[in-house]
């Protein structure tokens, strides 16, 4: 019997979290979502001219990310690796722990990846996704389908909540967390202690870190 399953039983004996039957926190997504799209259209115009000079090619990039119980969609960023990077991946070290990929110094990524991820620029079509509502502005790391299928039943629990543009870890760490037991404990303690007023705190949280670039490469 293999983990989705075990895991499709389990989510139907447990109650949904709170977090994805709130209504404020739809609203507050909503209004996000709408402020962040009119931030990104302005910036995606400096984006593409930066991006068309150093390498005429597409400027957005899409990878399908598993969501809300497992949930495939396709989650968008302002590219900042170069053309079919996914298909070098395995040409990379991996310097986390776990069932995550994170690798300082990259070779896959552009110049202007670099300032994009440092700025964290690179997230801001993800605002596209909060407003579909695949995303939320806070909540759990989008992981890949490929990291999902080497999870142990436990790690499951974190896709209990929507996937977030920040989220605990985001707020507390960033890439300086390489550990992936460490997320999904992160993960579980946001689920513990979620309210809405603990998601407008950590995004607060999160625009201080973004702003001082902590953590960030």
């Amino acid at each position: 019997m293999n983990n989705l399953y075990l895991y499709a039983i389990n989510c139907s004996e447990q109650p949904s979290h709170p977090s994805t039957l709130s209504v404020r926190k739809r609203l507050i997504d909503i209004v996000g979502a709408i402020v962040g799209l009119m931030i990104t259209f302005i910036v995606a115009i400096p984006v593409a001219i930066a991006t068309f000079t150093h390498e005429p090619s597409p400027i957005f990039y899409s990878q399908i990310r598993c969501g809300l119980n497992g949930k495939t969609f396709r989650m968008w960023k302002f590219r900042s690796m170069i053309v079919d990077a996914d298909k070098l991946k395995h040409l990379v070290e991996n310097q986390a722990k776990g069932h995550i990929f994170k690798s300082v110094d990259d070779p896959r990524i552009t110049p202007v990846g670099k300032f994009l991820r440092r700025t964290s620029l690179d997230e801001l079509p993800q605002f596209w996704n909060v407003l579909l509502g695949d995303m939320s502005l806070v909540g759990t790391r989008p992981p890949t389908p490929d990291e999902v299928s080497h999870y142990e039943l436990h790690h499951w629990d974190r896709l209990r909540v929507k996937p977030g543009i920040t989220g605990e870890w985001q707020a507390n760490g960033r890439s300086t967390i390489t550990d992936f037991e460490t997320i999904v404990k992160m993960d579980m303690d946001y689920q513990r202690k979620w309210s809405v007023t603990y998601d407008l705190s950590l995004i607060i949280k999160t625009i201080g870190v973004v702003l001082k670039k902590t953590g960030a490469y």
